[in-house]
């Protein structure tokens, strides 16, 4: 599973780190750090990533299986 954080979409709301602190990180302006990127879930944060990107009020993170 992968998460894609689009840094166009990222309003540095820190939803997502806040819901899912175990798989998304902010930085201290409270953009998502992976911005841009495609992020590996690890096995058993299934569940926490999807919350984190369902947090998200911008839609700017994708889970893909």
């Amino acid at each position: 599973m992968k998460a894609i954080i689009d840094s166009a979409l990222c309003a540095a709301h820190g939803l997502c780190a806040a819901t899912a602190p175990e798989v998304y990180d902010i930085d201290d302006d409270g953009y998502n750090v992976a911005a841009g990127t495609t992020v590996e879930i690890p096995a058993g944060q299934e569940a926490a990533a999807r919350r984190g990107a369902a947090a998200c009020p911008e839609a700017a993170i994708q889970v893909v299986e």
